[in-house]
């Protein structure tokens, strides 16, 4: 029997990973932030003027009452990611980020309606932030591709628009279609025409569902928009015949554990269900969301399910590779990635 090393963070980090679900307007430096606002002249966007300051004010993100106060931190980054120029860089800098720690696939997820509010096209949107992928991937070496974010709260055409445009880039750096933002209120079935669109398109799609609503959110992601991934899902453990669909199928679900913890959408780190979903089945991804926000890197986030969350070294190994067997890639590609990661996340055989 093999022998495998005890799980410690900074083994963890030597690992291969991928980064499945992580928001672009939720990846920008502290430092960027204060840099851009400086030469943009727009100070008065932030809610502090120095590092110390905005590091402050941003671990108050940890106090929000639920989801929707939780996205409305967004506004910090989102109003200084309005150039071509600002957009590359975060791109940029995310993805040298989660090169560092050693982040081989990054899927980069952002609603690019969101960045037109200074003139842009969404195509110039999408073109810078493909540039800063690019440039990442040509210094770091690693591999990304972008996941279009439709917006719950946003009218269906502009969810159509999205799709559409997700369309024209896919083959040239875009990988996904996706639906974000607050749920309650807000039911996926609503933009069914943008994941008709989507899904003739051939685009993979995921669907942020069963976060800050219950199970009838995935059941509508599932089965009106056709997610082959969900965002989240933490809500699937009260609907059993759902989680035994969702098991038997090998339906992945892209878990954030701090985020999860910050919307009050599980009650702590220790209240998570990631372990009761891991025992019944549920392929279970760890990512962090958001990198800013929440504080954390893809290999933070994979030391609290193992030290927090419940997940033992194996099921922490087993998510570690998940996210490379359920990311979307070509499939030869993929099984490549996981014969590379296996070899080191369980040793070589």
């Amino acid at each position: 029997m093999k022998v495998t090393p005890e799980l410690t963070r900074p083994l963890i980090h030597s690992w291969p990973k991928a980064e499945l679900h992580s928001h672009l307007d939720g990846a920008m430096r502290l430092e960027t932030m204060l840099e851009e606002a400086a030469r943009l002249d727009r100070m008065d966007l932030l809610p502090a003027h120095d590092l110390e300051g905005l590091t402050t004010e941003l671990k108050k993100v940890d106090d929000s009452s639920d989801l929707w106060e939780y996205l409305a931190w967004f506004k910090y980054t989102i109003g200084l990611m309005q150039s071509e120029e600002v957009l590359s860089r975060v791109a940029y800098e995310m993805a040298a980020d989660f090169a560092a720690e050693n982040v081989r696939w990054l899927e980069v997820r952002f609603g690019p309606v969101l960045h037109t509010a200074e003139g842009l096209s969404m195509e110039a949107v999408m073109d810078a932030v493909l540039d800063g992928l690019a440039r990442a991937e040509a210094e770091f070496g690693i591999k990304s591709g972008v996941i279009v974010c439709a917006l719950r709260d946003r009218f269906i055409e502009a969810s159509v628009a999205q799709a559409e445009l997700a369309e024209r880039y896919l083959g040239r750096g875009v990988i996904g279609f996706d639906l974000a933002g607050g749920e309650a209120g807000n039911p996926a079935k609503q933009h069914l025409n943008a994941f008709y669109h989507a899904r003739n398109s051939l685009l993979n799609l995921t669907v942020h569902a069963g976060e800050s609503w219950g199970p009838e959110s995935i059941r509508q992601a599932l089965f009106f928009c056709g997610a082959h991934r969900i965002g989240h899902g933490v809500t699937l453990v009260d609907d059993p015949e759902l989680l035994r669909y969702v098991a038997d199928r090998q339906i992945p679900l892209e878990i954030c554990p701090t985020s999860n913890v910050q919307t009050h959408v599980v009650p702590s780190y220790e209240g998570h269900p990631m372990k009761q979903l891991v025992e019944a089945g549920v392929p279970v991804t760890i990512n962090t969301d958001s990198r800013l926000f929440s504080h954390t890197s893809n290999t933070g986030e994979l030391w609290l399910a193992h030290t927090r969350c419940g997940l033992d070294a194996q099921q922490t190994r087993e998510a570690a590779l998940n996210g490379f067997r359920h990311a979307f890639l070509p499939f030869a590609d993929k099984m490549q990635l996981v014969a590379d990661a296996e070899s080191v996340i369980f040793g070589a055989p």
